[in-house]
């Protein structure tokens, strides 16, 4: 891939120690790469950009809104939409259903990522926004959120998430596939957590991040051109081999945890008839409620018709 102008970096995290994405964003910091980018944006693998202006790319972003410091996306959460096997293709392409735009409950639907000028403004990169503020510059500077308005400044160094006065997609949010098929997740929740390394990514976290609630197929428009890059990359020698070994590598990996009895009953959960329609209700429950897990909603709430609106909290 390096001939192909994308550039790779191993994360250090394994004999540094500490967290992963922690350990991968400080010695980013230092590459000659992001020091030399005019834009710096951090994004996780299962997180896509999804531009609304225009051809919806990053050029058409920049006409649309011109001499702005940063915009801060949010994050739309998008389901399994009931697909049990791990297909390979683009997630883009399988995935349709998710959160509605208006979900302030979890936390995480409207948690954000950031586009920033890399011009000294801010010090390091961060998960949801660039750290190291220079106060001498935080008085010109134009930050916006997703639809375009300016992003509080009480946000600027402690936000992490959109509120319901400046939540909105109108110029940019992020596609976020947290779930995948569900045995995509068995291999997901088998590696480990890359930020919150202590914390299980168990049945409560499927409950929180599957949401299957309406369709959203706006991503899709970008398809030829992502079709073209793919297939650019893939003819670049040894790229399509390395292709095939990992997906090899990842239905072995599935066949093997799907064996284990423990992995065997937790797929049977998540792809259970319970599961599956409380994912269609997700925007009526309180915030609690997605901690605690599923267990704690009653049958007569996951008996009720799934078109009502209600709302369910502990």
């Amino acid at each position: 891939l390096p001939d192909a102008g994308v550039t790779r970096r191993d994360n250090p995290f394994r004999q540094s120690g500490g967290v992963p994405q922690h350990a991968a964003f400080r010695t980013a910091n230092h590459d000659p790469v992001v020091e030399r980018s005019a834009w710096l944006l951090t994004l996780d693998v299962d997180e896509f950009l999804n531009i609304r202006p225009g051809n919806g790319r990053l050029s058409d972003l920049f006409d649309a809104v011109p001499d702005f410091g940063a915009i801060s996306m949010p994050w739309r959460l998008f389901g399994n939409a009931d697909r049990h096997n791990f297909a390979d293709e683009p997630v883009t392409r399988q995935f349709h259903l998710c959160a509605p735009e208006f979900a302030p409950r979890p936390l995480q639907a409207w948690a954000f990522k950031t586009l920033y000028r890399n011009d000294g403004t801010f010090g390091r990169l961060g998960v949801h926004r660039p750290k190291g503020l220079d106060p001498r510059r935080s008085e010109t500077l134009r930050w916006l959120d997703g639809t375009g308005r300016a992003l509080p400044a009480r946000m600027w160094r402690g936000g992490w998430r959109m509120t319901p006065e400046t939540w909105g997609y109108d110029l940019a949010g992020v596609n976020h596939y947290a779930v995948r098929s569900a045995e995509s997740f068995l291999v997901k929740r088998d590696r480990g957590r890359v930020n919150h390394v202590d914390r299980d990514q168990g049945t409560a976290y499927w409950f929180r991040m599957n949401h299957n609630v309406t369709e959203d197929r706006s991503i899709r428009r970008l398809d030829r051109a992502v079709s073209a890059e793919r297939d650019r990359l893939a003819a670049l020698p040894g790229v399509g081999e390395a292709h095939t070994s990992a997906v090899s590598w990842h239905k072995n990996r599935i066949a093997a945890l799907k064996a284990d009895p423990d992995y065997a009953a937790f797929f049977g959960e998540i792809t259970g008839p319970r599961l599956e329609k409380l994912a269609r209700m997700t925007h009526n429950f309180g915030s609690r409620v997605f901690y605690a897990g599923p267990e704690i909603i009653p049958d007569e709430v996951l008996a009720r018709d799934v078109t009502k609106r209600f709302y369910f909290t502990i």
